[in-house]
């Protein structure tokens, strides 16, 4: 190999005299190590001086190179302290954690949460094939990997799994085309997302993975904070029954395991009932929620806060005004029974909110009103009943005279609930003079059998109680009927009267011409 020598000795020494210059102003513009590196840069220093003279001196390029060497090499130490790199650091997410070490289990989990954070179009069934199935393939060693019972995760692990499962989940759902709420309309299908293949594995992740004994939610509440929860939430209005199915586990372990979330919760789904209830009416998932506070009602302490009773008030009593409650009233029903069983005397107030918000017009919610109002009957104080037993049983009068048979039925089917029957004839003297007409009448004629049979042993019950009470009622039930005789028959007569005196005084009308005729005279006064 030939090395290029100048040949005129001039430009010799001028090149001599140029390349430390040069070299030097190159060393002043790279990086210097602040504290732990002064040593070396010191003796970096100290080399190039050397070897500066030793250029200046004897004029060798090879020595120059030498030291451009060294000094790039110490250069390339600090960048990598301050700079690591982490493509050479990656594992590759295609290796199963059998063939790495336990040290190395932790990056490789990382490796493959940042392979499924891509989420593929499922509407086209002939895109990405290989891709999804590869991801799905990851998807399942990490759900193998996470059910080990002695695994703990790394503060970056825990983040990669949140931003994994934000990445797959938190979507904008398709446009609703329906303009019923579901639970109204019995014949429509369900829709199911296509990617569910990929979403389910997500959600049996995430949901491992709140439940792993060794999480400490003191750390993961970093990563699962309130925006993630309100995401969270707002994924429950899915159309997709399996998905609120899974949503509904996850966010019930997370109520249970991070205690610094559980007010949040609580506020955040109150708001989403506000929502449904005042604006919007249209929302899928409220059985779901209502089921996760079922269970969260049963924890409260006793004597409930004023934070839950605001919560019965003014969202699961209005809860029963939309027209969708068939979709979600047993969970409702149930929440409504825990928070008296909590607190009995909270009996009137749910009581008087059912007679709010009792149906008028529709007969299917007139019997879902009535099955409620037994279940809270069945557990309700006698004091608390002798609070409302006046308003509640003219609101089941009118029920017993419904032209529905189904609910003329479930209301004289209270009578065979033992303890409501026991608290009816403890009160006989206020509820029997109420209810006795339109007993009295169904037993007599009904077009249903089965309501008529009903009414007969209703009497039968009244009279085997009281007889002398049956017998004050019927007489009351018989001046009642003459009082409603009378005031018909003089209604009769005041129509036929009127009739007379238009009869006589006005004749006919023609057109846009009223003809008024006098009885006395035979002019005719017309007026436009």
């Amino acid at each position: 190999m030939s090395i290029f020598v100048p040949e005129s000795p001039g430009l010799l020494l001028a090149a001599n005299s140029t390349i430390p210059t040069m070299i030097k102003q190159i060393l002043a513009k790279l990086p210097r190590k602040s504290s732990k590196s002064n040593q070396n840069c010191s003796d970096g220093s100290n080399a190039t001086a050397s070897t500066t003279a030793d250029i200046s001196n004897n004029g060798s390029f090879t020595n120059t190179c030498n030291v451009i060497s060294s000094r790039l090499n110490v250069v390339k130490k600090m960048s990598s302290s301050i700079f690591p790199t982490s493509n050479g650091d990656m594992i590759q997410p295609h290796l199963s954690f059998k063939d790495v070490q336990s040290s190395e289990k932790s990056r490789l989990l990382i490796s493959k949460l940042n392979l499924c954070s891509t989420v593929y179009d499922f509407n086209d069934q002939d895109k990405d094939n290989v891709e999804k199935d590869q991801k799905r393939q990851v998807l399942v060693e990490i759900l193998d990997y996470l059910g080990s019972d002695s695994i703990k995760l790394s503060e970056p692990a825990m983040s990669a799994i949140c931003k994994t499962c934000g990445s797959n989940l938190f979507r904008e759902f398709p446009p609703k085309y329906s303009d019923s709420p579901r639970g109204e309309t019995e014949d429509e299908d369900p829709w199911f997302d296509p990617a569910w293949s990929h979403l389910q594995l997500v959600y049996d992740i995430l949901l491992r993975f709140v439940s792993l004994n060794s999480l400490d939610p003191k750390v993961a509440k970093q990563y699962i904070d309130h925006s993630f929860l309100l995401k969270l939430l707002n994924l429950f209005d899915s159309e997709d029954p399996r998905e609120r199915d899974c949503l509904k586990s996850v966010l019930h372990r997370i109520y249970g395991k991070f205690m610094v979330h559980r007010s949040f919760i609580r506020m955040a789904v109150s708001n989403v009932m506000y929502q449904f209830v005042y604006e919007t009416e249209k929302h899928n998932g409220i059985a779901e929620l209502l089921e996760i506070f079922g269970s969260v009602i049963s924890g409260f302490t006793v004597p409930l806060k004023k934070e839950h009773k605001t919560f019965l008030s003014r969202v699961l009593i209005p809860l029963h005004k939309p027209k969708s409650i068939g979709s979600y009233h047993h969970q409702l029903t149930y929440c409504v029974v825990q928070f008296i069983e909590k607190e009995p005397r909270l009996t009137s107030v749910v009581i008087n909110g059912l007679l709010k918000y009792w149906p008028v017009t529709s007969s299917q919610k007139q019997l879902m009103f009535l099955s409620e109002l037994e279940e809270v009957l069945e557990i309700i104080r006698t004091d608390e009943f002798e609070k409302i037993m006046v308003p509640l049983f003219r609101r089941i009068n009118c029920c017993l005279d419904s032209y529905h048979f189904q609910v003329a039925e479930r209301a004289h089917f209270l009578w065979n609930n033992e303890h409501i029957r026991h608290l009816i004839m403890c009160n006989r003297q206020v509820i029997m003079p109420i209810v006795f007409s339109s007993i009295q009448q169904n037993s007599k004629k009904h077009l249903n059998r089965t309501v008529l049979n009903l009414a007969q042993n209703v009497m039968k019950m009244f009279q085997e109680a009281d007889e002398q009470l049956v017998l004050l009622c019927q007489g009351k039930v018989e001046e009642d009927k003459s009082a409603t005789t009378v005031v018909a028959e003089r209604r009769r007569l005041t129509w036929e009267h009127l009739e007379t005196v238009a009869g006589g005084g006005f004749q006919h009308v023609v057109g846009d011409v009223s003809v008024l005729e006098k009885t006395t005279t035979a002019t005719c006064v017309s007026c436009q």
